[in-house]
């Protein structure tokens, strides 16, 4: 998925027990946030929260303290977002 100025990669590895990574490139400056999320909408971490420069940003998510599932993250930077799907199986 590309959306103007930045791209939300594919978590790997997907499913994943208990971490997992996120990758996200910006392609300028901007104010970011990288949120997961359960199915039912409700906030489980904050992964990055901030003005960030252009460059490509790898997070880890660990996911010890939380259910099996089904998550989502979400990158929010500049007033547009981008959502992808992960799965925790323990």
């Amino acid at each position: 998925s590309v959306a103007s100025g930045f791209e939300l990669s594919q978590n790997y590895p997907n499913p994943f027990n208990p971490s997992t990574t996120i990758a996200y490139n910006l392609k300028q400056a901007a104010d970011v946030t990288l949120e997961v999320f359960n199915v039912t909408g409700q906030k489980v971490a904050t992964l990055a929260n901030g003005r960030k420069p252009a460059g490509q940003y790898e997070v880890n998510f660990d996911a010890a303290d939380i259910a099996s599932g089904i998550y989502f993250y979400t990158l929010n930077a500049n007033g547009q977002s981008l959502t992808r799907k992960m799965v925790l199986m323990k």
